[in-house]
């Protein structure tokens, strides 16, 4: 099978560090699924969502110049759905305060929720840059962090 960008597949878990898992692919190949690709919902440890040697479906969301594959889990099924609003948002005892209803959808101030839209050219590019260079961060910190502190015992504070 052709491993392309938008491949949906079927992989193991080979590995679990602190930010993704590595997924054995076909073809002897492998990827990294980012922890932000792991779940819908917010996962704090990835051993809580994924265990060695588990069989997944991923998809290919990703592959760099390096030929490294970036891969999603959460990708693979649609979001879920919100459950609507109860109540209308008033509050107990008092009515709705006075107040109108909030212009712009009623949601709380800096949560933007955008409808899922066609995707466009550049905020692809984006959004694989951008996964690329956080999994590329978070790859050299965890390598960091494994090899010990190599600035010496009179470093600077």
């Amino acid at each position: 099978m052709e491993l392309a960008v938008g491949a949906i597949m079927d992989g193991k878990v080979t590995g679990i560090t602190k930010f993704g898992a590595f997924v054995a692919l076909p073809e002897g190949r492998s990827g990294l699924v980012h922890i932000s690709e792991i779940a819908y919902s917010y996962v704090n440890e990835v051993s809580d969502h994924l265990h060695e040697g588990q069989e997944v479906k991923v998809k290919i969301i990703g592959i760099d110049q390096a030929n490294r594959i970036n891969l999603s889990i959460k990708q693979v099924e649609p979001p879920p759905q919100r459950a609507p609003r109860q109540g209308g948002g008033q509050r107990p005892g008092g009515g709705g305060g006075g107040r109108p209803p909030r212009q712009g959808g009623g949601r709380p101030m800096g949560f933007v929720h955008q409808a899922p839209k066609e995707p466009t050219d550049f905020e692809d590019k984006l959004k694989q840059f951008m996964q690329s260079s956080d999994s590329k961060l978070s790859e050299l910190r965890y390598i960091e962090k494994k090899g010990g502190n190599r600035r010496g015992g009179g470093g600077r504070r």
